[in-house]
Order: C-alpha cells, then structure tokens, then sequence
C-alpha cells in the first residue's frame, strides 16, 4: 500500500509540472524593451540606391567588331539607310537674334567605307545657311547584328565666306577616338542616354536619349504617326537639347530645340527623292572628290584609312 501512495504522490507532482508549463506557453511575458514589430513592405523608390534604378551610362559604348555580319544593311525602322536617297530638310537657325533661313541636304550614296574591319555606309551632307554653304560631310554608318546603327567617324568642311575654317576629323580608333550609337535597336523611354560618338581631340562628346515616343508630326512632305523623339546634346552642354523626330520606315523628319541651344534649330523634311542612276553617279564623283580633301587636310586622322569604294 505504502508503493502505491509514493506512485500516486509521484504522478500528482508530475500533473501539476506539466500544468504549470503549458499555462507559461499559452501566456507569454510582454516584451520589456524590444519596440514593436512593424510591417515588412517593398523598398519606396525614394528609399532605393541610384544604382539599383539607374542603369550605369557609359562614357563611349562597346565596340565589337565581331559583331557586324551585313553592315552595310542598314534596315533599323527609324533609321533605314538606302543607297540612292535624298532627304531635303529647310527651316531656320537663330544668330544674335536674327532668324536665318536654313538648309540641309543628305544623300546616301553608294560608297562604302572600311573603318576598324568594319565596311561602313558613306553619307554625303550639305549644309547651307542663307543659301552659302556653310559645311559639308561625309560621314560613316553600318549596323550591327543586334539591329544597333552605329556611327564610325566624321569628315566636315567648315566654311565662312567661301573659305575653309576648320575640318574636325574624327574616325574610330585614331587619336582615342570610339564609335557611337545613333539609333538603338528598341528604344525606349527611359533608358540611359548613350555615346553617338567619342572624339576628345575634337572635342566631340555627343550623346543621345529617347525623350517621347508615339508622337504626331506633321511636315511637307506628310503627316506621321508613333513618331519617336531622340534628345542629343553633348557633355559640355548638356542643357542645349537638339531634338530629331524619326518616323517608323523613313528616319529622321524634323529636328527642333528645347533649353539653352543657342542656335535654335529648327527643320523640317520637305523631299525625299529617290537618285536615278546618273544623278548617284555624280553624287559618288563629288563625295570622293570631298574625300580626296580629306587625305589632304586630315593628315593625322583620315589619311591613315583605306578608300572609300
């Protein structure tokens, strides 16, 4: 008898410990000095680093090469390249006040140029202000495999009074020099601006970025829906915006101004044409009669590329 009132003592003691546990598990203790907890929520766009918002912009883009299968198909929807075109854009510059009439021509011609093992679509401009030309270029394109157009370098005359001033050369790897990106494959509202080309020597620093897309323009020549709108400026004025308007299977249609351009710029597309056989052919004899000035005056820079063919 006396074992089993032990037992029942030892199971009694036992019930009243397990008892006392579950009613401290059931009721915690207050927390004497942790605050309370807060909500767990996403980061506010305030609170998150630039970094993590703001794509990292690039100083001059990554040139490979390697990575232009058909160059010299130039086929990107806002910015196509066709041998044989002439675009014909007027309008007016400003000058100590003074509306100026203004005039530029581009021609694509049927020239093609090797920069870097790239072979490179040749551009012929003129440009007239007040009907004297005040500069002509050549200048050089080719797309890469991502749909990306690139520019490759610059041949300009510039003139006063009939005479030539300055020939600002700048070509892709000669006097540190790098090719840049005048129209992305898919642009975006929103992207970070990119190079269109880098050229300290000549102090070439240009940059674009898409400022609107699906906008309306009209000018003389018709009237275009889902116009893209590209914002270039350069390093050292990055307050004097240059505004170009693309439309979607013709390129550029007008150019107009935002900040402090001094020049206030402003163009409109007024014909496109397409060159017969014997007007190109004329147009190739003059762009290489601009280029033969070329290896004259740019000794350092151009005369040190092979021949437009």
């Amino acid at each position: 008898m006396r074992h089993l009132h032990l037992v029942y003592v030892a199971a009694t003691l036992l019930l009243m410990v397990l008892a006392s546990a579950c009613s401290s598990a059931a009721t915690p203790a207050a927390p004497t000095s942790a605050p309370p907890p807060t909500a767990v929520s996403e980061p506010s766009p305030e609170a998150t680093t630039a970094s993590e918002t703001e794509p990292t912009e690039k100083e001059w883009e990554d040139f490979d090469p390697n990575n232009f299968s058909n160059p010299t198909n130039i086929d990107n929807g806002w910015f196509p390249l066709k041998p044989g075109m002439q675009y014909t854009f007027e309008g007016v510059t400003e000058e100590g006040g003074e509306r100026i009439p203004h005039r530029v021509i581009t021609i694509v011609t049927n020239l093609t140029k090797v920069i870097d093992g790239v072979r490179t679509v040749v551009i012929w401009d003129q440009d007239f202000s007040a009907d004297e030309l005040v500069e002509t270029e050549l200048s050089f394109f080719a797309q890469d495999n991502d749909g990306n157009v690139w520019r490759l370098g610059e041949y300009p005359e510039v003139y006063e009074l009939g005479k030539l001033v300055e020939n600002p050369t700048w070509i892709h790897g000669l006097k540190g020099a790098r090719a840049g990106i005048i129209m992305t494959a898919d642009p975006q509202v929103g992207a970070p601006s990119y190079s269109q080309g880098w050229a300290p020597a000549v102090d070439f620093t240009d940059r674009g970025q898409v400022d609107e897309m699906g906008q309306e323009t009209c000018v003389p020549v018709d009237c275009y829906e889902d116009v893209l709108v590209v914002a270039e400026f350069s390093k050292a004025e990055i307050d004097a915006l240059q505004l170009k308007y693309y439309a979607r299977g013709v390129g550029n249609v007008s150019v107009g101004w935002r900040g402090a351009d001094a020049n206030k710029e402003m163009l409109e597309l007024v014909e496109v044409v397409e060159l017969s056989p014997e007007e190109l052919a004329e147009v190739r004899t003059q762009a290489i009669e601009l280029e033969e000035r070329a290896y004259k005056n740019s000794k350092e820079v151009y005369a040190l590329t092979p021949p437009a063919e």
